[in-house]
């Protein structure tokens, strides 16, 4: 019997790229189940400081609504010349929520007149595991790069369009689904949650 494990998004790619570590980590027995599935339930504003604050906020809401354990993730960009910002703000820095490419274009047009070398930016990905018992496991993945001076790919979500991975020639949004969990924060994050995930069968 599986054990169910929610995933607090609603957000199917997310769904997926966990879905494909779980597997490619040969992690059996966990059936995972997205906000989609689950009666509705109040979710707490994200009002943390940090990644770590949401995402814990996220799955312990999630953990005490359902019984089930619950895996929640809080990631954006961090850009070194914005010090730091967008960070917790990246999904509704242009104001409105999930719009990617008023995002873009605000972040683009925020760093026109920043040279090559001073556009270092990082993803970030922060992910809890709280069980129905509020045993709470938090990790951290960061994927370092630059910020391009245009969009470029189609793939992906976000600002992978104008993320460079550090060594990289092309954007994030260019990879394969495979190759963004191999090196991506949420990959880098997901894998150290791997033992305590397996744990919970």
């Amino acid at each position: 019997m599986a054990v169910r494990v929610l995933v607090a998004s609603r957000n199917a790619k997310k769904l997926n790229e966990l879905r494909r570590i779980l597997d490619e980590a040969g992690v059996a027995g966990i059936e995972l189940v997205s906000l989609n599935e689950v009666p509705p339930y109040a979710e707490a504003p994200e009002t943390g400081v940090t990644f770590e604050e949401n995402a814990v906020a996220k799955a312990r809401d999630g953990a005490l609504a359902t019984g089930m354990p619950c895996v929640a993730d809080d990631s954006g960009i961090e850009v070194d010349a914005l010090n730091g910002m967008p960070g917790i703000l990246s999904a509704r820095w242009a104001g409105k929520h999930g719009d990617d490419a008023a995002n873009n274009a605000l972040l683009l047009a925020q760093l026109a007149d920043v040279p090559d070398e001073r556009r270092g930016a990082r993803f970030v990905s922060t992910c809890a595991l709280v069980r129905p018992d509020g045993t709470t496991t938090v990790v951290r993945g960061e994927w370092p790069g630059t910020i391009a001076r245009a969009p470029h790919g189609e793939g992906g979500f976000g600002y992978d369009p104008l993320f460079l991975p550090e060594g990289a020639t092309t954007s994030a949004a260019t990879l394969t689904p495979a190759e963004k969990d191999a090196a991506s924060h949420r990959g880098r994050a997901l894998t150290q949650l791997l033992p305590t995930l397996a744990a919970l069968t």
